[in-house]
């Protein structure tokens, strides 16, 4: 086991030196130019000159993108071109918002999304099912921005339980930090209880139609039972993969929540840095969010021996 999450591991260098190249190249063949977006609408070409001369602009490609492959090697992700602070310290002051959201969200979707799922198999055809599915329908076709207002006119300004913008630290109560992001959560929850609630009721479906759950009924054992200790365990490993794949979604979603509801996240400071055009800021995201969720993979390969004793590495 740990020669394979060794090999895991250094299997991650060779794709993230693939991402950082394809990133970087993306955003320097992208439109825009951040020396005349610093300089401002009335500078002249020598100043937007003397401005890419000094932020390095206005050397090759491929000297640049190595110099930034160097640094990053070294725990250095560049500086801001606007604001002039190191990446990685930006970068840690925006990750509490996001990971107190993403985590609560992962929560709320398995609290929700599981025991729907196995509801609508167990009660295959029924109003509940047809409800189950009709919510995962609605959870992949309305988008998130969508939801955020909804859920915000519904519960905040018109019944007034929760606050529609902002964030507090769990430091400083477990009460304030739920009521702050329970509404965006619930909001970024939608779309992956919809999906983890599909593949569970169809991964489910299928347990309950085999030999060893019909064997278990017949021992008398309780209906909870069979449908949560039996068929669910069985049903694991499709269901944790669903988690993984989903959470590439989690993290597009979570930009566009953190807007609509003004959480100083990492998806805030995403956009913010799109719109500045601040490649350095841009880059060490992605970075940051294609190796989480290379980690996460790894995380879900390592679940599979614990659901599935056949499976061994």
């Amino acid at each position: 086991m740990f020669a394979y999450v060794l090999r895991r591991l250094l299997a991650t260098i060779p794709i993230m030196a693939i991402v950082a190249f394809v990133v970087f190249s993306l955003l320097y063949l992208a439109p825009g130019d951040p020396a005349a977006i610093i300089a401002g609408e009335h500078a002249g070409p020598e100043d937007v000159a003397r401005i890419r001369a000094s932020l390095g602009l206005d050397r090759p490609f491929l000297l640049r993108f190595l110099e930034w492959s160097w640094q990053v090697c070294h725990g250095d992700l560049g500086t801001s071109i606007f604001t002039n602070q190191p990446v990685l310290h930006l970068i840690g002051q925006r990750l509490e918002p996001t990971v107190s959201l993403l985590v609560l969200t992962l929560l709320i979707a398995l609290a929700v999304a599981i025991p729907l799922g196995v509801m609508a198999a167990w009660k295959h055809g029924s109003l509940l099912d047809r409800g189950a599915m009709a919510v995962s329908v609605l959870g992949f076709s309305v988008p998130v921005f969508v939801v955020g207002y909804v859920l915000s006119y519904v519960f905040a300004l018109e019944l007034d339980w929760v606050p529609v913008q902002g964030f507090t630290p769990i430091r400083e109560g477990v009460g304030p930090f739920l009521h702050r992001l329970i509404l965006p959560a619930a909001t970024l929850g939608l779309v992956y209880v919809a999906l983890i609630a599909r593949i569970t009721r169809a991964t489910m479906l299928d347990v309950l139609g085999q030999d060893f759950i019909r064997t278990a009924r017949a021992k008398g054992l309780a209906q909870g039972r069979v449908l949560f200790l039996h068929a669910l365990k069985n049903a694991a490993v499709p269901i944790v993969t669903i988690v993984g794949i989903g959470f590439a979604s989690l993290i597009g979603g979570a930009v566009v929540t953190e807007s609509v509801f003004a959480i100083p996240g990492l998806g805030r400071l995403t956009v913010d840095a799109i719109m500045a055009r601040d490649y350095p800021v841009i880059q060490g995201i992605v970075l940051l969010f294609s190796f989480a969720y290379v980690l996460i993979n790894l995380v879900v390969d390592l679940l599979y021996t614990v659901f599935d004793p056949r499976i061994r590495y």
